[in-house]
């Protein structure tokens, strides 16, 4: 996994960079004194086609704090705090962060912390690498865990500025998880889902009825954007 480390401690980066370089699977890509260096790292490796995939962030920086520059990212690198303040814990994990460390931070407990980024890596990259043969489903960060969705599951779904609300037929209560409509709506190339509003996309297959601009599935009212309506239409067979 390529990593940055991000600090406004020299000490702290210095012994970050340390306990990175032991671990086998991990490659020190470069480190950061605050989130505007970070930003442009990740915007320079960006641009030679090469990915972070995770980054050790500390919270209170000047300037930005590594909690207004994860909200902030639109790629989804993973994320382990690092800090001495314990009381952003809370705010991290619903971030989806990976684990919140408090310094000073032993190394076994930094090992720990990577081991499960790794194991989330790799679930992550077979997900991936096998989405053409196992595409009946994905996987998504929710409630500390990855949890699987089923296509033929989804109803509809809802976005939120930077979270989306993924509604399913086999329960009452919403995933939600750190995504972006754009992201998401990337899964669903020639599937039968349709974004019709900008904040909603639905599965065509569960739309029950429309009216006035409104899609019924099920026991929920879906706008439909008028910019999307004809081509709605279009979809279903409706024009």
């Amino acid at each position: 996994m390529r990593c940055i480390a991000v600090d406004d401690e020299p000490l702290a980066l210095d012994l970050l960079e340390d306990n990175i370089r032991q671990i086998p699977y991990l490659e020190f890509v470069g480190r950061c004194r605050n989130a505007f260096e970070a930003i442009d790292l990740i915007q320079t490796e960006k641009a030679e086609n090469r990915s972070i995939d995770l980054i050790f962030l500390d919270i209170q920086m000047p300037g930005i704090t590594g909690v207004q520059f994860l909200k902030s990212m639109v790629s989804n690198p993973m994320v382990i705090f690092i800090t001495a303040y314990e009381q952003y814990a809370l705010e991290g994990f619903e971030l989806n962060i990976v684990d919140y460390l408090l310094k000073p931070v032993s190394f076994e407990r930094f090992l720990k912390a990577v081991n499960k980024a790794n194991e989330l890596h790799q679930l992550k990259s077979n997900t991936y690498s096998t989405k053409n043969v196992f595409d009946e489903h994905f996987f998504v960060n929710a409630e500390y865990s990855l949890v699987k969705i089923r296509y033929a599951d989804i109803l509809y779904i809802e976005g939120l500025k930077d979270y989306i609300k993924i509604y399913l037929s086999t329960q009452s209560r919403p995933v939600i998880t750190r995504m972006t409509m754009k992201s998401i709506e990337e899964k669903f190339s020639s599937m039968p889902f349709m974004r019709i509003h900008k904040s909603y996309i639905v599965s065509l297959n569960k739309i029950e009825s429309i009216r006035n601009l409104k899609i019924t599935i099920g026991t929920h009212l879906i706008p439909v954007s008028e910019q999307f309506s004809e081509d709605l239409m279009r979809r279903i067979g409706g024009k």
